[in-house]
Formats: C-alpha cells, sequence, structure tokens
C-alpha cells in the first residue's frame, strides 16, 4: 500500500509539472502575440468608419443581400495590400512617406503627402459628422459633441506612447460590433442571402455604381501611410512579421464582417420591405431600422457603431496624415516621446488637424455632398498610392 501511495503521488506530480509547464508555454506565447498584435486590428476597424457604414446601409437597402459577394471578394485584396505595408515597414523601420522619399525623390515625396493630407482633413470631416450625427440622434448639438470628441482626440495623442494609444483606439472600434443585436433581432433569412449572393445584377448602372463606392469605402490610402508607420512606432522586429500578419488577416475578416452586417440588416428590413429609402445620414439609418426593432433599441444599436467607427477611425486617419506629412518633413513624429521641442512640429500638426477638420464641419451645413466628395478623393488617391506601394516592395525589400 504504501508503494502503491508513492508511486500515486509521483504520477499526481508529474500531470501537475505536465500541466504547469504547458499553462507556462500558453501564457508566454500569449504574450508574443499580445505584443504584436494592434497595427492589423485598429487600421481594419478604423476601415469600417462612419462614412463606410453608411454607404454599406445604403447598398443593403437599395439591392440586398446582392451586395454581400463583392465584399467577400474585397477580403484577400485588402489583406495583400496591407499586408505590404507590414514587410516594408518591418524590414526598413521606415514608414511610406519617408520610403518614397528616400526612393522617388522630395518632388514625389510632397505629392504624396499633400493628397495624403488633403484626404486625411476629408476622411476626418466624414468622421466628425458621424459623431455629430450621433449626438443629434439623443438630442445634443453638434456644437457640443464635435469639439469635445476634436479635444478628446487631442489628449489620447499625448499620452507619450503608442501602445496605449492603440488601446483606446480598438476599445472604441470595438463598439461597432454593437449591430450583431440588430441581426439578431430582425431574424434575416438563410435562404434568402444565399440566394443573394447568387444573384449579380451587373447590368445595372445604379448596383456597378455602388459596387464602386463600397471598393472606395473598403481601401482606404491612409491606411497604408497609417499601418506602415504603426509597426515602426510599435517596435516590431523581422520575426514578428508573420504573427502581424495574422493580426492583419485578423482585422481583415473583421472589417469586411462588419460590413456585411450592415448589408445584411438592411437588406433583411428596408430592401426586403421595398420602402427604397434612402441612407445618407445616422438619422435615416436609424429611422429605417426604427421600424422593424424599435427607436429606442435603433438609437443605441446604430449610435454605438457608428460612434465606435467614428472615433478609431478618427484617430488613425489623423495620426496617418500627420506621420506621412512628418515623415516626408523628416520631423520627429513618434507617439512614444511626450510633447518637446524636438518632436513639437508633429504634436502641433497632429492637434491642427483635427481642429481644422473639426471647424468645418461646424461651419458647413451641406454635409452629405462634403462626405461624397471625400469618397471621390480617395477613390482618386487609391491607384496613385498603390502604385507607389508595388514599387516600394519591389526597391526596398529584400529578393
Amino acid at each position: 500500500m504504501k508503494g502503491y501511495s508513492l508511486m500515486k503521488e509521483r504520477i499526481d506530480s508529474e500531470i501537475n509539472d505536465t500541466l504547469s509547464d504547458r499553462l507556462k508555454r500558453f501564457w508566454l506565447e500569449l504574450k508574443k502575440w499580445l505584443i504584436v498584435i494592434g497595427p492589423g486590428l485598429i487600421v481594419m476597424l478604423a476601415d469600417t468608419d462612419a462614412g463606410c457604414l453608411i454607404t454599406a446601409a445604403q447598398s443593403g437597402a437599395s439591392y440586398g443581400y446582392s451586395m454581400i459577394l463583392p465584399q467577400l471578394l474585397l477580403i484577400p485584396i485588402l489583406f495583400m495590400v496591407q499586408e505590404m505595408t507590414v514587410r516594408l515597414g518591418i524590414v526598413t523601420k521606415k514608414g511610406h512617406g519617408e520610403l518614397i522619399r528616400e526612393y522617388f525623390g522630395k518632388f514625389w515625396a510632397y505629392v504624396s503627402a499633400i493628397t495624403l493630407m488633403i484626404s486625411t482633413i476629408g476622411a476626418l470631416l466624414t468622421e466628425f459628422i458621424g459623431i455629430a450625427g450621433v449626438g443629434e440622434l439623443f438630442g445634443i448639438s453638434k456644437w457640443i459633441t464635435v469639439p469635445l470628441s476634436a479635444f478628446g482626440l487631442i489628449l489620447i495623442a499625448f499620452l507619450g506612447s503608442y501602445r496605449r494609444v492603440e488601446k483606446i483606439g480598438i476599445i472604441f472600434g470595438l463598439f461597432e460590433l454593437a449591430f450583431v443585436i440588430g441581426i439578431f433581432m430582425v431574424h434575416p433569412n438563410m435562404d434568402s442571402i444565399m440566394n443573394g449572393i447568387q444573384s449579380i445584377p451587373i447590368h445595372d448602372d445604379g448596383y456597378v455604381y455602388l459596387v464602386a463606392a463600397n471598393v472606395g469605402a473598403v481601401i482606404m490610402p491612409w491606411m497604408i501611410f497609417y499601418q506602415q508607420s504603426a509597426v515602426v512606432d510599435k517596435g516590431l522586429k523581422r520575426h514578428m512579421i508573420k504573427k502581424e500578419q495574422t493580426d492583419t488577416m485578423v482585422g481583415t475578416f473583421i472589417t469586411q464582417g462588419i460590413m456585411i452586417g450592415f448589408i445584411v440588416l438592411f437588406a433583411a428590413t428596408v430592401f426586403h420591405s421595398q420602402l427604397h429609402a434612402t441612407e445618407e445620414t445616422v438619422g435615416d439609418l436609424v429611422t429605417s431600422i426604427g421600424r422593424y426593432i424599435g427607436m429606442a433599441p435603433a438609437k443605441a444599436i446604430m449610435g454605438s457603431s457608428i460612434l465606435g467607427g467614428a472615433l478609431v477611425a478618427a484617430i488613425v486617419v489623423v495620426l496617418a496624415g500627420t506621420w506621412g506629412m512628418t515623415e516626408v518633413l523628416d520631423w520627429k513624429h513618434s507617439l512614444n516621446e511626450r510633447i518637446n521641442r524636438s518632436n513639437l512640429g508633429f504634436y502641433s500638426m497632429y492637434s491642427l488637424v483635427l481642429i481644422v477638420s473639426a471647424l468645418l464641419v461646424l461651419f458647413n451645413e451641406d454635409l452629405v455632398s462634403i462626405a461624397i466628395t471625400v469618397e471621390v478623393i480617395n477613390a482618386l488617391m487609391v491607384p496613385i498610392v498603390l502604385g507607389f506601394l508595388l514599387m516600394l516592395e519591389t526597391k526596398a525589400l529584400p529578393d
């Protein structure tokens, strides 16, 4: 009996040691992932900003489930574009604007930086429009919501740490997932979804136009500048490339899942009921969905999704523009240093871009036309930015 007891104790000890080792290995691996994860996730959450969500809602309301297939086809394209920025940033340890200056000269660097800044201010307008729209749902004037959000976004940058800014942005972005509650409430029909995916009205000019708008809403020039600078500022190393590629892949599926979710939500309600509603503002989205799930839940769900998307996108967009411009100007541009004389230009530009964008929204009444103009600017910039990206991959990365 004594021998049996000793053997049992030894076996139990070995089992506990094995379990303990496994837990330690799991914890170490998790810590490695947590060090890397972030740039891909936050940039993809920012991709589904206020303007994108409104575009997805209009797509679902106008053409139902037939708008799902284009979103699925965009998944590999979006991943491939952003994955290139991961390798460029980690291998060269330089941002996108800095590499353009190095390989193509100051002229093209300034051209890319100026067009990026125009796109940045334009994109920020759509984010502040979204924030203002959410505030108005609850009777709060844009003269309160826009200045407060601009002030909050400026404060976030002064935290003295890229990782802190990234965590805050991801927390904001996760509020976008509130729309999932709405999908459960409207009970979309799976057979209708499958039939819609297979029926593509390719000869309908309106459908083709909305597909183009969705492409412009998914692939944004500022995303390229942001993620490349982010992996540099975060200090990611070459052995972390695969983990960051996984981070980007997960983010890609999440952002496209959000777009598809919004399409399904409005296809199952507005399109299914043939209401022919125009989804151009936050108020339009709430009014349409409110008919099916009630106005209070619609305000909470749409308000959370759009506000979350607008705030995370505002952080990413303003950083992309500021990083891109200061890289070209060869100014110090890291979030990992608190404000001082050497980086005063970076923080001043970051703040100025937000203030100018907020003022343009406050003093302009025709906000819908501004949002449309922004999408056009982004669409025009995409071929130029992708061209530089492909050339830099050839020139800057080893074979």
